[in-house]
């Protein structure tokens, strides 16, 4: 039996309430396509655990649901066990159950906050790229050849630009403005602008021009003879240019395997290597947190701050201070 998802028919249980076409439409822009994906996911698996365990999953009481988040804290971070709540919670919402949702329960709170004390809310991400790990990987690159040029823009692009595999996937040339002093990377679609008002990232030229990411996207432009449509593509057998644009999952291949070429553990990095390597490097230099904000468009201060505390460990460390100081 299929798990009904309410969510994405949520617009259909409002037709009777008067509202309009337009106010429908607009009721249906409030989730982006990925975020209504990834709780159809997560509602899916709240049923498959609820099935197993022969519990009621709609509707639910709130001891299914804190006994469910106990079972996946034991392989699941913090961060997935709220998503999942919050995935829960959504689609309740979305079946007109807003007073009796069970994930609004006092319990269900007191248990999240247990939860957050036992694991601890620090979290493993990949690990960052340093821009001297960076530069090893860009000198192992041909990019006389298509697939070198790709990757160089790829790589130096999603690290100055701090951007998200799935905005590098997403980029057009007619995201791109060229200016005397670099490049201007306009994003409509982005994890933190479900509005599409639009986010602009300023990409300057740099001295070092065999790392200038200004350089390499002008360089794949050209070897490519991309003019308009998708930025960054596949490559045939035959040495031509794809029409199609590469995936997010490409973008994280690419990176790994970089990393593996300069003798790195590939499992410990991803393509979000090179955001978290751009914000901590940029830490690590002194960058004041406003200034890392705007280029890495972070909402919320806590993540940035993460990344300078990680940073900070080396910087005004007392056994430098002990042993390096001048004799």
């Amino acid at each position: 039996m299929k798990n009904h998802f309410y969510i994405r028919d949520f617009v259909r249980i409002q037709e009777n309430t008067g509202l309009s076409d337009k106010s429908l439409a607009t009721l249906a822009e409030t989730k982006s396509e990925n975020t209504i994906d990834a709780y159809e996911s997560d509602w899916n698996d709240f049923c498959d655990w609820c099935r197993y365990h022969h519990q009621s999953s709609f509707p639910a009481t709130s001891e299914t649901i804190i006994n469910y988040i106990n079972d996946l804290a034991d392989y699941a971070k913090v961060s997935t066990i709220r998503r999942r709540i919050s995935a829960i919670s959504e689609n309740f919402n979305a079946a007109g159950y807003t007073e009796d949702n069970p994930c609004h329960a006092w319990l269900v709170r007191e248990a999240l906050i247990g939860l957050h004390r036992m694991k601890g809310i620090m979290q493993k991400g990949k690990t960052p790229i340093y821009w001297e790990e960076l530069e090893k990987m860009i000198s192992l690159i041909d990019d006389t050849s298509l697939v070198g040029a790709r990757d160089k823009a790829i790589l130096l692009l999603g690290f100055l630009g701090a951007f998200r595999r799935s905005e590098l996937a997403g980029l057009d040339v007619e995201n791109l403005s060229f200016f005397p002093q670099g490049m201007i990377v306009t994003l409509f679609h982005s994890k933190t602008d479900q509005e599409k008002a639009g986010q602009s990232v300023g990409i300057p030229y740099i001295k070092e021009e065999n790392m200038c990411a200004v350089r390499a996207v002008k360089h794949w432009m050209n070897v490519s003879k991309i003019t308009s449509g998708p930025l960054f593509r596949g490559i045939l057998k035959s040495q031509k240019v794809a029409t199609r644009r590469i995936n997010d999952k490409t973008i994280n291949l690419i990176v790994k395997k970089y990393v593996s070429a300069i003798g790195l553990p590939v499992d410990l990095y991803g393509a979000h290597s090179l955001r978290h390597g751009f914000a901590t490097y940029a830490a690590l230099n002194g960058i004041e947190e406003r200034l890392i904000m705007k280029q890495t468009r972070h909402k919320s201060v806590e993540m940035v701050r993460h990344y300078i505390n990680e940073a900070s460990v080396f910087t005004n460390n007392p056994i430098s201070m002990i042993f390096d100081k001048e004799k």
